[in-house]
């Protein structure tokens, strides 16, 4: 019943809107697989170690960067897999990627309340967040990745 209600759900959207949930989805597997494979092996994907983008959004882009923003919010809530922070900031850099939309990865860390070292990771284009902009503050930046296009 479950299954077939969010199918219910997911045959409503119009075409466009599945579209980008499909993408989405295969775009968050993709990077879940990124994850777990090494880190250097990886990282030249990313872009520019250690180089930022521009901070000034195109008006032209902002819609499709908050609506890619939102997709991968909720499509990472129902995957089968692990679709935390990372996971979600190199999936939306390859959706905007693909639009030629450029986006500056950051990676920091952070120490919890009990004073365990903690990572996180967010993704900006532009001057929006596209994920991770939750609890951001808290971070260090240790290393940032420019995907110019």
């Amino acid at each position: 019943m479950y299954l077939m209600r969010k199918l219910k759900t997911y045959l409503s959207f119009n075409r466009q809107t599945r579209s980008l949930i499909l993408e989405a989805y295969f775009y968050l597997g993709k990077a879940r697989l990124d994850k777990s494979a090494s880190f250097s092996k990886v990282a030249p994907t990313l872009g520019v170690k250690m180089d930022e983008t521009d901070y000034e959004t195109k008006e032209l882009h902002q819609k499709t960067i908050r609506v890619i923003s939102q997709v991968i919010d909720i499509v990472s809530r129902y995957t089968f897999w692990e679709s935390q922070c990372l996971v979600k900031a190199i999936a939306a850099m390859r959706m905007l990627e693909k639009r030629g939309i450029e986006s500056t990865l950051y990676l920091g860390t952070a120490k919890d309340e009990c004073g365990t070292l903690i990572a996180h990771a967010w993704l900006r284009s532009g001057s929006y967040y596209v994920t991770g902009a939750e609890g951001m503050d808290r971070f260090t930046v240790v290393s940032q990745f420019a995907k110019r296009v």
